[in-house]
């Protein structure tokens, strides 16, 4: 099974009213109106048991990917790499030690002007299912990372800022082994709501501080408006992918959901970011970031203006401790 190294993280909508009865021209226009006007307060009604099966079916995906051979809970790893030669394999000796299951000499990761060059040692290691030669490795932050294979343990190369790691897989860790499934609130479909979306002539740049305390500049395309018990909020993403990522915090962030804050995904407007329109935020499959699961992740952090100051009981709850979570 191939690795998923990317960034991609973990995403049919409702179904609208029909107009039943004589209405004139002038009726309709004048709902239409009512329910623009409206906007941010409600989503596109579903079917109870369509609203139940997309959740059922979007928690089911959430926790596959989780627990996969190569999923977050198979992180078991994470080393800075410094320039010059450094030593991998399952020789207690080695400058990056893995698990017994590796060879014990997979050989050396040499790092030289921000590129690393796997140097392997002998048979038995790929990089990307094929026998491994000495060739520079691509980060994660190009479209097709490398992926070193040491036995059934897998190697990435990670960059944020001016920092370059190696990040460990091992489908044994002990994360994965023991996971005890995620935490939910019960679903609602008051949770799941239409925002006005509002579309900026040109993308702005958010900073974006991960756990490492690393900011980047991050395009946004627009923001989402949206009123949830009278209160009109509003949220700024990312762009990801073909859609939209929502990082946020709220009143329950440190109580009863992960405190750094979580993650929702939505579909982009149907005319695109580019343009004003609408988008359905759903917030029952608002999720934890890697973070809240294993030690070695680097997340980005909610910025200051996505602090929501209602509780959004949906979505997600926090799972607990980890193992080396002091060592963010």
């Amino acid at each position: 099974m191939p690795v998923n190294v990317s960034g991609s993280r973990d995403g049919a909508r409702g179904i609208g009213a029909s107009l039943r009865g004589a209405l004139s021209i002038v009726a309709v226009a004048a709902i239409a109106a009512a329910l623009i006007a409206a906007a941010g307060t409600f989503a596109p009604r579903q079917t109870k048991e369509a609203f139940m099966k997309e959740e059922t079916d979007f928690r089911a995906r959430r926790e596959a990917g989780l627990t996969a051979p190569n999923g977050w809970l198979a992180v078991a790893g994470l080393f800075w790499l410094r320039e010059g030669a450094t030593t991998v394999g399952s020789d207690p000796q080695s400058d990056i030690v893995l698990p017994a299951s590796a060879p014990k000499r997979a050989g050396s990761l040499r790092m030289r002007a921000g590129i690393v060059t796997l140097e392997p040692a002998g048979s038995g290691i790929t990089v990307n299912g094929k026998p491994a030669t000495a060739a520079a490795l691509a980060p994660d932050t190009e479209d097709h990372p490398d992926v070193v294979q040491a036995g059934n343990i897998a190697l990435t190369i990670i960059k944020r800022g001016d920092r370059i790691g190696v990040r460990m897989r091992d489908p044994g860790a002990a994360t994965r082994h023991n996971f005890t499934g995620c935490k939910w609130f019960p679903v609602s479909q008051a949770w799941r709501v239409q925002a006005k979306w509002i579309a900026y002539r040109e993308p702005k740049k958010l900073k974006i501080t991960n756990i490492l305390g690393m900011t980047d500049d991050e395009p946004s395309p627009g923001y989402a408006e949206f009123t949830i018990n009278g209160k009109t909020l509003r949220l700024e993403p990312v762009i990801d992918g073909d859609g939209l990522e929502f990082m946020f915090r709220d009143a329950t962030s440190g109580n009863l959901t992960y405190a750094p804050g979580r993650f929702l995904d939505t579909d982009a407007p149907k005319d695109g970011v580019s343009k004003s329109g609408f988008i359905v935020l759903d917030f029952n499959q608002a999720y934890n970031p890697p973070c809240a699961f294993v030690a070695y992740a680097t997340c980005p952090l909610p910025p200051k203006q996505n602090t929501l100051p209602i509780a959004v009981e949906a979505g997600e709850k926090k799972y607990g401790e980890h193992p080396g979570a002091s060592a963010h």
